[in-house]
C-alpha cells in the first residue's frame, strides 16, 4: 500500500468511501483528506481504491469500468489495473511487453454496508461496528449528508445539546430553562456526557415517540477518531441511538454518513414512516446553520476563533483526541473530568 505524502495519526483510521452498492454499479470518484480515489467492486465481495488518475494520459479511472479480471480499465485507452494497482494489460498491446507500471493503492474493505478506506500506514484492525444494526427488534435507516465544516465542529454539533434548544426549537428541543446534570466522562476511545433529568416537554419529537412517563437515560459519546453517538434508552424497553461516522472530504468538508436504530416494538414500521422524514429535517437544520457558520467565519477572514464556555462540554475532549493521535501521542487516562449544571 502507499501512504500519501504528510500522512498524520488520522490517517491510519477508517473511513466511509461510498455504499457497497454504490461501488458494485460502478467504480466511485471518492475524496478523503484531500486526496481523489477511484473505488471499485473486484467481484466476489472484494473491493479496491486506487489513486484516480491513470498513469497514461492523467485520466479520471472513475469513469473507467471493471472488466472480467476484475481489474479496472481506463475509459481512454483501456489501460487495466488489478486492486494492488498493477498495469495488468493495455489492450493495443494485446501480445506485447506491458511495462512495469503501477497506480498508488490505499487500503479498502467492507462492513456493515459501506466500503472503507484507509490511507495510513499501518492500518487499525477495522473500522468501528454500528451499534444495533441488524439486532433482532430493531429497524434501521441511514442518511448521508454534507457539512461545510471540518469533523470536529460536526462531532461537537451531533453531541452538543445546548443547540438544539435553538436550531431546532420544538422539533426536538424547546427551551424551559430547567436545570440538568451532565456528567463528562473520559473513555479509552474518546469521552461522553451521561445526563440526568432531561426535560422532554415541548418536544414534537418527545410527543410523538415517547410519553414522557417512562424514565430516560440519555448518553452522547464521542468515539475518536470520528465517530458520534446518540443513545437513548427508556424504561419500557423502547431504544434508539443514532452513530455518525465522519469521512474528511478535505480540511473544511465532511461527509457524514448516518445509521439510525431504534426498537419501538410492533409499531416499528408505522414509526419510521415519522421519524425517518423528521430525523432528516433536523439534520437539514444542522447543514444550514453551519454552512451561515462558514460563511460568516469567511466573511472575517476565515479563520474561526471559538470562545468556550462551561457549556462547551465535548470539544475540548474531541480536540485534544484528534490533536493527540494526529500527533501519536497518548492520551489522557479515563475516568471522570466534571460535573456540569446546564439549562435547557
Amino acid at each position: 500500500m502507499t501512504t500519501p505524502p504528510a500522512a498524520d495519526g488520522l490517517h491510519n483510521y477508517w473511513y466511509i468511501a461510498a455504499t457497497e452498492r454504490a461501488v458494485r454499479k460502478k467504480p466511485q470518484a471518492v475524496r478523503l483528506f484531500g486526496r481523489h480515489y477511484a473505488v471499485f467492486h473486484q467481484g466476489g465481495g472484494r473491493y479496491a481504491a486506487l489513486l484516480d488518475c491513470c498513469p497514461h494520459r492523467n485520466v479520471s479511472l472513475s469513469i473507467g469500468k471493471v472488466n472480467e479480471k476484475g481489474c479496472l480499465q481506463c475509459a481512454y485507452h483501456g489501460w487495466s489495473f488489478d486492486g494492488g494497482g498493477r498495469l495488468d494489460s493495455i489492450p493495443a498491446l494485446c501480445c506485447g511487453e506491458i511495462p512495469d507500471v503501477h497506480v498508488p493503492a490505499v487500503h479498502c474493505m467492507a462492513q456493515d454496508g459501506y466500503v472503507w478506506l484507509c490511507i495510513g500506514e499501518p492500518a487499525m484492525p477495522a473500522p468501528l461496528r454500528f451499534s444495533c444494526l441488524g439486532e433482532a427488534g430493531y429497524t434501521t435507516f441511514r442518511m448521508k449528508t454534507r457539512f461545510a465544516a471540518p469533523v470536529d465542529w460536526c462531532l461537537e454539533n451531533f453531541l452538543d445539546c445546548p443547540h438544539a434548544v435553538y436550531v431546532h426549537d420544538s422539533w426536538f428541543r424547546a427551551p424551559t430553562g430547567k436545570p440538568v446534570r451532565a456528567l463528562l466522562r473520559r473513555n479509552a476511545d474518546g469521552a461522553q456526557i451521561e445526563y440526568a433529568d432531561e426535560p422532554r416537554e415541548k418536544s414534537l419529537v418527545w410527543r410523538l415517540l415517547q410519553n414522557s412517563e417512562t424514565r430516560m437515560s440519555h448518553t452522547d459519546r464521542f468515539i475518536a477518531p470520528s465517530t458520534s453517538q446518540v443513545d437513548y434508552r427508556f424504561s419500557d424497553g423502547k431504544h434508539y441511538i443514532v452513530t455518525s461516522s465522519c469521512t474528511p472530504l478535505d480540511e473544511n468538508t465532511t461527509e457524514v454518513h448516518t445509521v439510525i436504530s431504534y426498537k419501538f416494538g410492533r409499531l416499528n414500521g408505522l414509526i419510521r414512516l415519522l421519524f425517518e422524514p423528521l430525523s432528516h429535517l433536523i439534520i437539514r437544520q444542522d447543514v444550514n446553520m453551519m454552512q451561515k457558520q462558514r460563511d460568516n467565519i469567511d466573511r472575517f477572514g476565515g479563520r474561526a476563533r471559538f470562545c468556550n464556555s462551561a457549556a462547551d462540554l465535548l470539544m475540548p475532549e474531541i480536540t485534544g483526541w484528534r490533536k493527540t493521535l494526529a500527533e501519536g501521542g497518548e492520551p489522557q487516562p479515563e475516568g471522570v473530568v466534571r460535573e456540569q449544571e446546564l439549562h435547557l
